[in-house]
């Protein structure tokens, strides 16, 4: 079992560093003195190619993801951000990671909320239908009106929705774009989303 467990585990962190590889960060090079051992650098490198095609996954997201230990992610994640490649912020409860000065305060408060299932569905269901109700939303979504009403308040304190007068997103375009660019990185919806919509992108964060 523990074979299988630990090839399963080397299989995931070899495709994200292969895209790490291909794409690294804005930062520093890959290489960092004292860090010569074979499954360091793979780790590290996974990491590389995992936050730049997932930007704003939590810390246990991204751990279980690629199948780390705890304390694992938390040494690779914390020698990134001291090597000035990788970047975290906040959010609630959740700690979130992005490569280094790609992303504005906006586009991380946004990429957080997509992250999370009923304010993503709201976001999709209101870029396909901005003049969609609360009702209509939480029919949709198949969750409360008081779910939604919460994620709304949520959204509109993030600087993304205005209730002034129903429910409009402050930000389409960025929203828009976000949502297709790492629509993989969501979910079934989400790329289903971006198949209709990618020609509608204009927004370059």
């Amino acid at each position: 079992m523990t074979d299988g467990i630990d090839g399963r585990k080397r299989e995931t962190l070899r495709r994200f560093a292969a895209i790490g590889a291909a794409a690294p960060f804005v930062g520093t090079a890959s290489a960092e003195s004292g860090d010569d051992e074979a499954d360091a650098n793979e780790t590290r490198e996974a990491i590389r190619g995992y936050v730049p095609t997932t930007p704003g996954a939590h810390f246990s997201k991204l751990r279980d993801d690629l199948r780390l230990g705890t304390g694992e992610a938390q040494y690779h994640l914390r020698k990134l951000e001291e090597a000035g490649e990788v970047e975290s912020a906040k959010d609630a409860d959740y700690r979130r990671y992005f490569p280094a000065g790609r992303f504005d305060d906006l586009d991380k408060r946004a990429l957080g909320y997509l992250r999370r299932d009923t304010p993503r569905g709201m976001i999709l269901a209101l870029l396909r239908d901005p003049t969609a109700t609360g009702a209509e939303l939480a029919a949709e979504l198949g969750v409360s009106r008081p779910t939604v009403s919460t994620a709304a308040a949520d959204l509109e304190a993030a600087g993304l929705l205005d209730r002034t007068d129903g429910y409009a997103l402050t930000e389409p375009e960025r929203l828009l774009t976000l949502a297709v660019r790492y629509a993989d990185s969501f979910d079934a919806d989400a790329v289903a989303f971006a198949d209709d919509a990618a020609s509608l992108v204009a927004y370059d964060p």
